[in-house]
C-alpha cells in the first residue's frame, strides 16, 4: 500500500507523460508495494483533476477481459478505465499518431446505455435491459509506461491504457442480434491483421459490463444513461503507425473506420 503522497506523485508523473508524450519507467518496478487499490486511486486522481478542469466522463472501458490476458497478468478479473469526451476520435478526421506514445487499436462491440445501471447488485439481465443499442467500435489504446512493459497496477494507474475511441454509425438493439456471436475482422491498409468474435470477451461481453457496474460502485461511480461502455476487445491489439487506415467490420453490426496521420 502506498502513501497518499506517493499516489499523488505517481498520478502527476502519468499526467505529465501523457501531456508531454514522454514515457516513464514502470510503477511496479519502482514501487513493488503498490496494490490494485493504490492503482485505481491513482487513476481516479487524474480523472478527477481532468474533470475539475472541464473534462466530461462519457463512459468506461473494460480491459483484461480475455482469459489469455488475465493469465498473462496473473489476475482473475478484468480492470477498467474512464472514457472522457475529449478522448473521442472520429471516422472522418485523421488522428495524428504523434499525439500518442505507442498507439494501438482494438476491436470492440460498444454498449450505449439508455438507462442507469444498478451498482453492486447489477446483473447481466440489468445490462441488457439498460442497453439501448450495440455499436461498432475501435478503442485507441496507448501506454504512458515505456515500451508497453506493464504490470497490472501500471495499466490500472494509467487509465487502463485507454487513449481514445470511435464509434461507427450503426446501432443495433440487443434483441436484434446475438451479442455472443458477432464475428469481427480488422484490416489495416486493406490487409486483414486480426479476426475474432465477441464471445472472446469473457464468453459474453454482457458479463464484462455487469462486472464493471459492480466494480465501479465500490469507488462511488455509477454507469448512467447515455454512457458508452467498451467491454473488451474481440481481437488482439494492433500497432498503429502514421498513415495507417483501419477498418473494423462486424457481422450484423456494421463497421467503423479510423485513420492515422
Amino acid at each position: 500500500m502506498l502513501s497518499e503522497a506517493v499516489r499523488i506523485e505517481l498520478a502527476d508523473e502519468l499526467a505529465v507523460a501523457e501531456r508531454e508524450r514522454v514515457a516513464i519507467d514502470p510503477l511496479v518496478a519502482r514501487h513493488p508495494e503498490i496494490d490494485v487499490v493504490d492503482a485505481y486511486e491513482i487513476q481516479l486522481l487524474n480523472i478527477r483533476h481532468r474533470v475539475s478542469n472541464g473534462a466530461r466522463v462519457v463512459g468506461h472501458k473494460v480491459g483484461l477481459s480475455s482469459k489469455a490476458m488475465q493469465q498473462m497478468m496473473g489476475v482473475d478479473e478484468p480492470d477498467y478505465g474512464h472514457l472522457l469526451a475529449e478522448m473521442e476520435v472520429f471516422e472522418d478526421r485523421p488522428v495524428p499518431a504523434a499525439n500518442y506514445l505507442f498507439p494501438r487499436v482494438e476491436v470492440e462491440v460498444g454498449f450505449v446505455l439508455g438507462t442507469d445501471l444498478p451498482g453492486e447488485e447489477c446483473t447481466e439481465a440489468d445490462v441488457l435491459a439498460a442497453t439501448t443499442a450495440f455499436a461498432p467500435a475501435i478503442e485507441l489504446i496507448d501506454s504512458r509506461i515505456r515500451d508497453w512493459k506493464i504490470g497490472l497496477c501500471d495499466t490500472i494507474s494509467d487509465n487502463a491504457s485507454s487513449a481514445g475511441f470511435v464509434l461507427g454509425p450503426e446501432r443495433v438493439a440487443p434483441g436484434d442480434i446475438d451479442i455472443k456471436a458477432i464475428d469481427a475482422v480488422l484490416t489495416r491498409n486493406g490487409e486483414v491483421v486480426a479476426e475474432g468474435r465477441s464471445d472472446a470477451v469473457l464468453g459474453d461481453p454482457v458479463i464484462a459490463v455487469a462486472w464493471l457496474a459492480r466494480k465501479v460502485a465500490g469507488f462511488g461511480v455509477r454507469l448512467k444513461a447515455g454512457d458508452i461502455v467498451l467491454p473488451g476487445s474481440c481481437t488482439r491489439a494492433i500497432d498503429a503507425r502514421p498513415g495507417d487506415g483501419f477498418l473494423a467490420e462486424f457481422a450484423g453490426l456494421g463497421a467503423v473506420r479510423l485513420r492515422f496521420e
